[in-house]
C-alpha cells in the first residue's frame, strides 16, 4: 500500500523533474548527453514532425500500460513506483559527467537534489513494501 508521504514525496519530485528537464534543455544537454545520442541518436533524421509524433506515440502507448497496470491489482502501484525511484538513482551520472569533465555538466544543479530527494523516496518505499 502506498502511504501519502510516498506520494507527496512524488509530487515534490514531479516539480524537480520538471526543474531538470528544463535545465537541461537551457543548458543543450541533448547535444552533449552520450546516453541521450546513444537512445535518441536514431532520430537524428527525422524531420521535428516525425519525432515530435514518434514521441507522442511512445508516450500515449505508455500511458497506457501504465494506466491498466495501475488499474489492474494494487500491488503494481508500489511495483511501478520503483521507475521514478531508480531513475533518482541514475540523474547520480550528472555528477559523475561534471567530474569527469572538471565542471559544470548540463543538468548537475538540479541533478544535486535527486539524491536528497531520493533519499527520503526509497526510505518510504522501503517502508511501504514491508507493508
Amino acid at each position: 500500500m502506498i502511504t501519502q508521504k510516498l506520494k507527496n514525496i512524488f509530487l515534490v519530485s514531479i516539480f524537480l523533474w520538471i526543474a531538470h528537464g528544463t535545465e537541461e534543455l537551457v543548458t543543450g544537454f541533448y547535444n552533449v548527453d552520450s546516453h541521450v545520442k546513444f537512445l535518441f541518436g536514431f532520430t537524428e533524421s527525422f524531420t521535428s514532425l516525425h519525432t515530435a509524433f514518434l514521441v507522442f506515440q511512445i508516450m500515449l502507448w505508455l500511458m497506457l500500460i501504465v494506466s491498466y497496470l495501475l488499474i489492474s491489482e494494487p500491488k503494481w502501484q508500489l511495483r511501478l513506483m520503483l521507475i521514478p525511484g531508480l531513475i533518482m538513482v541514475y540523474e547520480l551520472h550528472h555528477l559523475y559527467k561534471a567530474i569527469e569533465v572538471g565542471g559544470y555538466y548540463p543538468g548537475l544543479l538540479t541533478a544535486l537534489l535527486f539524491p536528497v530527494t531520493g533519499y527520503f523516496y526509497w526510505k518510504e518505499w522501503v517502508r511501504c513494501k514491508k507493508g
